[in-house]
């Protein structure tokens, strides 16, 4: 009894002092990539709330699979934070036969920082201004036409628009978006599924121009863009980052943490920084969060299935 007295009132301790070392962040994506960009904003952030050090790593590749089984081996005591979007997370459990963890079960989500839609986006040189003028234009190329990708929800996008509209694309799958400029800007690539971070910034200096959005309504971010529901092709991915850890993770820091992201989210500048990169500041509880997380992983099953993707 007194054993786990002394075990209860350590555990109390320890949360009280949260954090008392540095605090390390998993980015999945390269350093300098679009997604990276959002996660050092939000370490920033967490170092002028906290005073403590916040460290980036970033282990890319194997579409987000590394930096998950790091994140869900790591000790759950709130130090191992991993920033990265919940809902390709969720669509990695049915894009692989054989996920490197039950994210379900191994992750646990703490707070959610935004909402995204995912972009249909041309070369801003080309003439088409809307989804419908694409679609002809590549009716007319067949299978030859290309398009780029570099993550689940835009292979699920792309799928999704081919089936609804009879295009017969090929996916080129890349890296980041970033990689796949040069391509579309020269004419191999016709047309690109991308997140909303790297569209906006090339949207903004004139690269490229953004069609229609994946989000099931419009987003404060960007007004002025159709859904592609709007146009004729049905769907609703929404895109979320989060800050995730190892489940486990002592309850009292969970709710410090979540604590600290909702002041974060709501100040002007990061309503700013968002809308910037296509997003809107999205605020949950961490028993909201986790449950849309466990939504958004049964869902990606039937996405998965009416895209008729076949698992890596």
């Amino acid at each position: 009894m007194a054993s786990a007295a002394f075990g209860a009132g350590a555990f109390a301790q320890s949360a009280a002092n949260y954090p008392d070392h540095n605090i390390t962040f998993i980015c999945a994506f390269p350093a300098g990539s679009g997604s990276d960009t959002l996660v050092r904003y939000f370490a920033e952030k967490l170092r002028l709330a906290t005073g403590r050090t916040i460290l980036v790593e970033n282990r890319f590749g194997a579409s987000g699979n590394i930096a998950t089984e790091y994140t869900a081996r790591a000790k759950p005591d709130g130090y191992t934070l991993y920033v990265h979007a919940a809902s390709a997370l969720a669509a990695n459990m049915y894009l692989f036969k054989k996920p490197p963890v039950d994210a379900g079960k191994a992750i646990q989500v703490i707070a959610t920082l935004n909402r995204q839609a995912f972009m249909v986006a041309v070369d801003a040189t080309k003439p088409w201004k809307t989804v419908d003028e694409l679609t002809t234009f590549l009716k007319t190329k067949g299978d030859k036409a290309t398009y780029a990708t570099s993550a689940s929800t835009g292979t699920v996008m792309g799928e999704i628009y081919k089936r609804k509209t009879g295009v017969e694309a090929l996916e080129v799958v890349y890296r980041v978006g970033a990689d796949s400029l040069n391509d579309q800007l020269s004419g191999k690539i016709d047309y690109g599924m991308f997140d909303p971070v790297y569209t906006m910034t090339q949207v903004r200096a004139g690269r490229l121009r953004a069609l229609a959005v994946s989000t099931g309504t419009r987003l404060e971010a960007n007004p002025d863009l159709p859904t592609m529901t709007e146009v004729g092709i049905p769907m609703d991915l929404t895109g979320w980052f989060a800050v995730m850890g190892p489940t486990g993770i002592p309850r009292p820091i969970v709710d410090k943490l979540n604590g600290w992201f909702k002041d974060i989210l709501t100040t002007p500048e990061t309503k700013d920084f968002l809308n910037k990169f296509g997003g809107d500041p999205f605020i949950n509880t961490p028993d909201q969060a986790q449950a849309l997380f466990l939504k958004d992983i049964r869902d990606w099953e039937d996405y998965v299935k009416i895209a008729k993707i076949e698992p890596q």
